[in-house]
């Protein structure tokens, strides 16, 4: 049966628990409630109840991609053009590996809006503190360390508490709250009975959710931590990481200053550097090694089903090994990943995919084809990796990259100037 209708039904917030509750259906009669547990406490302001709308409407996406329809429709709150404008995007766009994978074409998708005109801006004033949100890699580290240097105020926010988000608050030291988010899991059971499943923007998702935490928290500055890498696309106009593109943060810090509140600014502090420039970075804060991890399999939504280490066999695993290899001492960094992928032939065919050299680039938050070439290219006349069996295989068969080039500043950018004096400061 064709699935003619998303609808977003209603959402509700208990003050005295800080339980957001969101509601969604088709028409067709499947229904579904997500919950998040934000800081208890917090009364609902005009303002929070623009963020909780937002939300709304964000948080739809995981539903929605089960079936598809064309048409998305808002039964909570009328609709205005602008927002309905931003979601369609927000949906296809952040959709669009799904779509690829799925043999999909959301061309026709749209949000359906009121005839209602576009909110003026609410005027926040938050008393000067920047939140930074942790994910676990070596990005939010850096941007933490970073800002740490500088005696920036700063505080850190977790979605959910995987185990590497969790061991890389406690290495920091500074004060942290975190939100947990709580699937539907009549949606798992949809997934199981095969309706489509795939990558959602997770990024844009946590975005809208820090926002709304800077109301009730009181911070008037959000520091993300997404490189200039995150928006070259894989393949075509489609790019995994479209939540942590500058498309993205332009298109969303736009809504927010235009139609929704203003008082909190909304950038990435890395925006202006390369993957291997951030590795560069990171590979100065040796204390962070024994708990960092971008490998997927740690941030799985069954928590029994999470990895304790890096699994070694992934895309993730492989470019963040590739990229800390000029920078980290060759033991140091094998025993942090438990194994040198670089001496694995069985890893030649995912390094030659990183490298552009088979298909194209990873569905995967990785670097840009051109800077693992020119990493690969480079750790090939270092003399403790030139005769490993990645190494060796590759190398020959690609151009010489510009190794010093990775380490440019970037544009374009939306950081603030003294944020920017900051990142040139640590350097």
């Amino acid at each position: 049966m064709q699935r003619r209708e998303f609808v977003c039904e209603a959402y509700r917030f208990a003050p005295e628990n800080g339980t957001l509750s969101l509601h969604y259906a088709f028409s067709t009669g499947e229904r579904f409630e997500e919950r998040l547990a934000f800081p208890a406490g917090v009364e609902l302001s005009e303002s929070l109840d623009r963020v909780f709308r937002l939300l709304l409407l964000a948080c739809g996406v995981s539903y929605y991609k089960a079936f598809v329809p064309d048409r998305i429709r808002c039964s909570a709150f009328p609709l205005d053009v602008v927002t309905a404008r931003f979601f369609t995007d927000f949906y296809i766009k952040g959709l669009g590996e799904f779509a690829w994978r799925n043999g999909i074409d959301l061309a026709r998708l749209e949000f359906v809006p009121d005839t209602v005109p576009p909110a003026s801006p609410l005027r926040l004033e938050l008393p000067r503190l920047t939140c930074v949100p942790v994910g676990g890699g070596k990005d939010s580290i850096v941007t933490i360390e970073c800002l740490k240097q500088a005696d920036e105020p700063l505080v850190l926010f977790s979605l959910g508490n995987a185990a590497p988000i969790e061991a890389t608050i406690a290495q920091a030291g500074l004060p942290a709250f975190r939100v947990t988010r709580r699937l539907d899991p009549a949606l798992f059971a949809l997934n199981e009975a095969g309706a489509l499943n795939g990558h959602v923007p997770i990024t844009g998702i946590l975005s809208i959710i820090v926002l709304a935490c800077a109301i009730m928290r009181g911070f008037d500055t959000i520091a993300m931590s997404n490189e200039h890498s995150a928006s070259a696309p894989n393949i075509a106009d489609v790019n995994h990481q479209y939540s942590k593109s500058f498309e993205f943060e332009q298109s969303f810090s736009r809504l927010l200053d235009q139609h929704v509140l203003q008082g909190v600014r909304y950038f990435s502090l890395l925006r202006p550097l390369s993957e291997v420039a951030i590795a560069r970075r990171f590979a100065r804060h040796p204390e962070y090694l024994p708990v960092f991890r971008s490998c997927n399999t740690a941030f799985r939504q069954v928590v029994e089903r999470r990895g304790s280490s890096w699994c070694c066999d992934c895309p993730k695993c492989r470019f963040v090994f590739l990229a800390l290899a000029p920078f980290v001492e060759h033991q140091r960094l094998i025993d942090t990943f438990g194994r040198n992928m670089l001496d694995d032939a069985n890893q030649i065919d995912g390094f030659a995919e990183l490298c552009g050299l088979l298909g194209h680039k990873p569905f995967e938050c990785v670097g840009e084809i051109e800077e693992s070439v020119a990493v690969m290219t480079h750790v090939a006349g270092l003399e403790v990796w030139r005769d490993a069996a990645v190494v060796r295989a590759l190398s020959p068969r690609l151009p010489r990259g510009d190794f010093d080039a990775l380490f440019t500043m970037r544009a374009p950018h939306q950081v603030p100037q003294r944020y920017l004096a900051m990142l040139d400061a640590c350097s």
